[in-house]
């Protein structure tokens, strides 16, 4: 079993949103995803799991920062690649044939670490990574 991580430095409490968390809210903005989605991202935490983290943070799982590693590899890639925010934002969203045809969105809501980091593999490839 993995040992949960309280925020993103060893002096941080519950009270604290950590970094990577802020960030990915934010993305999630930018991306327009439901909360159902950002929890799928997340890692499936339960419903009053994800709304506490939104407000006031809490202890994330191993597995959630690992998620949130590669989520924000995967906005930082996009920005790199594409100088047009709006069309960074859109791309998640658009079909693609290395995802067999369905949208990278749709390839990470998959719900498997190993789904965004295929995302993410793709994009470093793409950006010479």
């Amino acid at each position: 079993m993995t040992e949960p991580v309280r925020g993103s430095s060893p002096s941080s409490d519950s009270a604290r949103v950590p970094a990577e968390l802020e960030a990915f809210f934010r993305i999630a903005d930018r991306w327009r995803l439901s909360a159902d989605d950002q929890i799928k991202l997340l890692g499936s935490p339960g419903r009053s799991t994800f709304f506490k983290w939104k407000k006031a943070g809490g202890t994330l799982p191993a597995d959630t920062v690992e998620r949130l590693s590669h989520i924000l590899s995967i906005w930082k890639a996009l920005r790199i690649l594409f100088t047009i925010e709006e069309r960074a934002d859109d791309w998640i969203r658009r079909p693609n044939d290395f995802f067999d045809g369905a949208s990278a969105l749709d390839t990470m809501l998959q719900g498997r670490v190993v789904d965004i980091y295929r995302v993410r593999q793709y994009l470093d490839a793409q950006r010479g990574g």
